[in-house]
């Protein structure tokens, strides 16, 4: 695909200053979603390791659920973004609404079900576990569970912010749940010792909270979208159809993804604590440096979706080549410190010295191919997604999940007795696998060819 020169796009849908306004506070509330799971593994470290242990297992399956719900709420976005580059306000305002009522109708349904039988599913997937650990993970799993609906909401208000370029209200509201999460984990942790459930509990009032504050901001914010009344359902099929087209792939991707991830931590825990409490630590760091590419991720949604929705399809090229390059910079400035610092910042948390150890070893290789291969495989995507060619980055994904993360990863670690090391070796070459087929499809431009309005 030839390179295009800036006297081609012009006018410019997005100026550099519009692209810093998006940009910026998507990397902010990034990093509040950082520091809040950072704050959350620390104040549960003063539990003990069983607590920590239990809360990253419970977690495979709430971040499931939690990219579940980002994945709907991403396709409802892609639409909006490109009926607002349409300038096609009234159905913009349809799509918005539909997403709303079908984003939190599959997360009640969601709720419901893990709510009643969420001791059998922990049993199901982790039933070997340790007593205490598992006793601690079925109480944290009920409590959180019960916050899916909240989160729904929230994440599809959140999408639709963005879809309008601003991420700044997302941020706030963010950081409105990240202070009030934080403060209620260390009154019940701290001040009324009830560690896990503490924490569980604190989630679930912050994402009650933040919910309600985006419904009532939505409501009043009229200048691009107008969403009211909302207790007065209409559901309108086409346009639910429309979005679940979008969505269902991007859910179904994004499931089985973390089914996938889920069965590489029923691995895990067959190796012991120690290898669970390193995971934890290691995944909660990692998830730092992995800030800037999704946050760029989620703003290339808007930016490429509104380019699409323009039909300037030369304009969705340039800015796709240079977010990916943002994406690049800020990945591997922020890979740097980080790896200066990693025996530091594993001495933040309560563990054992074999836990330490093991979390320093598998960091320190992490850090470096994350930089590296983390933003083709991840980033690169979305670019693919906002112009709806989701059934390919759906199969892509899919299969290397299962093929290299879950399948690799079970004959490194237990074959050949790589043991924890086994297991992230065979998730750096997922990251291969996707990176090379990313970058191919996106040189070879089928992407721009496709329609999602």
């Amino acid at each position: 695909m030839a390179r295009l020169s800036k006297s081609d796009l012009q006018p410019r849908l997005f100026s550099n200053k519009r692209l810093a306004a998006l940009l910026i506070p998507l990397i902010i509330e990034r990093i509040l979603d950082a520091s809040l799971g950072l704050a959350d593994t620390i104040m549960v470290a003063s539990v003990g390791e069983s607590a920590v242990a239990s809360v990253s297992l419970v977690d495979s399956i709430n971040f499931l659920f939690l990219f579940l719900f980002s994945a709907l709420a991403a396709g409802g976005a892609v639409v909006v973004a490109q009926y607002i580059g349409q300038q096609n306000k009234e159905k913009a305002s349809l799509a918005a609404k539909q997403l709303i009522y079908s984003s939190t109708f599959v997360a009640l349904v969601f709720a419901i079900t893990f709510f009643v039988l969420n001791k059998q599913i922990l049993h199901l997937l982790y039933g070997k576990l340790e007593y205490q650990i598992m006793r601690q993970a079925e109480i944290y799993f009920a409590i959180t569970a019960l916050s899916y609906p909240f989160l729904g909401v929230f994440n599809s208000g959140a999408s639709l912010f963005r879809a309008m370029g601003d991420s700044r209200t997302s941020m706030r509201v963010s950081l409105v749940m990240t202070i009030t999460n934080i403060g209620g984990n260390a009154l019940l942790i701290y001040g009324f010792n009830l560690g896990v459930f503490g924490a569980a509990a604190s989630t679930l009032f912050s994402r009650i909270l933040g919910a309600s504050i985006m419904l009532v901001l939505l409501h009043r914010k009229k200048e691009i979208l107008i969403i009211d009344k909302l207790l007065k359902i209409r559901l309108d099929f086409p346009m639910i159809r429309r979005i679940l087209r979008i969505g269902i792939p991007n859910g179904i991707e994004s499931g089985i993804f973390h089914i996938g991830k889920i069965s590489v931590q029923t691995f895990i825990a067959t190796l012991g604590t120690t290898a669970l409490a390193a995971n934890a630590i290691a995944n909660t760091l990692a998830s730092i440096l992995n800030i800037p590419g999704g946050a760029i991720g989620l703003a290339t949604l808007t930016v490429v979706g509104q380019c699409m929705g323009a039909q300037e399809k030369e304009q969705a090229v340039y800015y796709a080549r240079k977010l990916m390059k943002i994406t690049y910079i800020t990945v591997i400035l922020l890979a740097i410190p980080l790896l200066l610092t990693t025996d530091l910042l594993v001495s933040m948390f309560n563990l054992s010295t074999a836990a330490a150890t093991l979390a320093n070893e598998v960091l320190q290789i992490l850090l470096i191919v994350n930089a590296l291969l983390w933003p083709l495989g991840f980033t690169l995507p979305q670019v693919l997604r906002a112009a709806g060619d989701v059934a390919y980055t759906m199969g892509v994904s899919i299969a290397s999940m299962w093929v290299f993360r879950v399948g690799l990863s079970y004959i490194l670690a237990f074959t050949l007795n790589l043991g924890l090391h086994g297991i992230w070796f065979a998730m750096y070459v997922d990251w291969l696998f996707r990176s090379i087929l990313f970058g191919t499809r996106f040189f070879r431009g089928k992407w721009t060819e496709k329609h999602v309005i």
